[in-house]
């Protein structure tokens, strides 16, 4: 307590006692201290400015005042919209191993995937000879590994993303030995597996968006040691209805385990209205494609892409690539 305020108090306690004090020594003593003000956000508080005079601008409690400042708007997002993260693709390095890509010039492979395309876009968007249940699912699998379905998938996704009318979602399904992400050069992420164990909660939280303007990935997601259980699940059939009836003119392109290494691939095309075997030139014997064939009897379509198929041009092309319906065998070799 300083000296004034000792003062003031001896002063006030002799007021008390009845000790009569000049009214000259009365005004001199300081007032007593007001009582301190809490501060909270209903106070301004007293800035003392420079060269301001001694006294203190009182403070005044005063009412909160009410914020004028409208509240950030927070864009909603429909029910049901997809908000996917978006990734770049590197086209020229994709071009330069021989993938195809939207802004390349025309090559003889790209117009050998415009033919490999039409019937099977034909029959998803129900133009073919009879209506197909899920024709927009195209499974693109092999009897063994090393026939070139995952290059084939890629490509064929490429092609269907150059439309004008159809969109394209490529999903790398191969869920034992994943392979799309890393042909195209990115970096592994969550996806299809981890919708269907709910590890996360929607299919637009693992999509991925390209500067394909038309072309959706949907990785293959964390390796599971019940992945065949979960393709076959309740949870995937409804995934797959989803997927399939979401958008009119999206088709989906699964790329699949070899069909004779696996049995998730047979798990899968039970699901599918479409399945494209690739078989590789002077390399898969009859049998093996006699086998593959069998396993996925109960798909509606399956069509045979030969690849590497070697053809005599007179424009200097080697190996290309050749499509068919079937297969004519002169040898148990193809």
């Amino acid at each position: 307590m300083s000296l004034i305020e000792q003062a003031a108090k001896r002063l006030e306690q002799l007021r008390r006692a009845g000790v009569d004090i000049p009214q000259s020594v009365a005004d001199a003593a300081p007032a007593p201290a007001p009582a301190p003000v809490q501060a909270d956000s209903t106070v301004d508080a007293a800035v003392a400015l420079p060269g301001a005079g001694a006294e203190s601008p009182a403070v005044t409690p005063r009412p909160a005042a009410v914020d004028s400042t409208p509240a950030l708007a927070v864009a909603s997002v429909p029910p049901g919209a997809m908000v996917s993260r978006r990734v770049d693709l590197d086209l020229a390095a994709l071009a330069a191993v021989g993938l195809i890509s939207p802004d390349a010039p025309r090559s003889r492979l790209a117009d050998q995937y415009r033919v490999i395309k039409r019937p099977l876009i034909a029959n998803a968007m129900g133009r073919g000879a009879a209506p197909i249940r899920r024709g927009n699912l195209i499974m693109v699998t092999s009897a063994l590994p090393g026939e070139g379905k995952s290059f084939t998938a890629i490509n064929l996704a490429m092609s269907i993303a150059m439309e004008l009318d159809n969109t394209v979602m490529l999903v790398d399904a191969d869920v034992p030995k994943p392979s799309v992400l890393k042909m195209l050069n990115l970096n592994a992420s969550a996806g299809l597996l981890d919708v269907l164990t709910h590890e996360t909660s929607t299919l637009s939280d693992v999509l991925l968006r390209t500067n394909v303007e038309k072309l959706t990935l949907l990785p293959s997601g964390t390796q599971h040691q019940r992945a065949t259980e979960f393709l076959a699940s309740e949870a995937m059939i409804a995934l797959l209805d989803e997927m399939a009836n979401r958008y009119p003119d999206r088709i989906i392109i699964f790329d699949s385990p070899p069909l004779l290494m696996t049995t998730e691939a047979r798990v899968l095309a039970t699901h599918m209205g479409q399945v494209v075997i690739v078989v590789r030139a002077e390399s898969t014997i009859k049998s093996d494609v006699k086998h593959a064939l069998a396993a996925i009897d109960s798909c509606p379509v399956k069509l045979l892409l030969l690849n590497q198929a070697r053809a005599t041009t007179q424009d200097g092309y080697g190996y290309g690539y050749g499509y068919g319906y079937g297969y004519g065998y002169g040898s148990e070799r193809s």
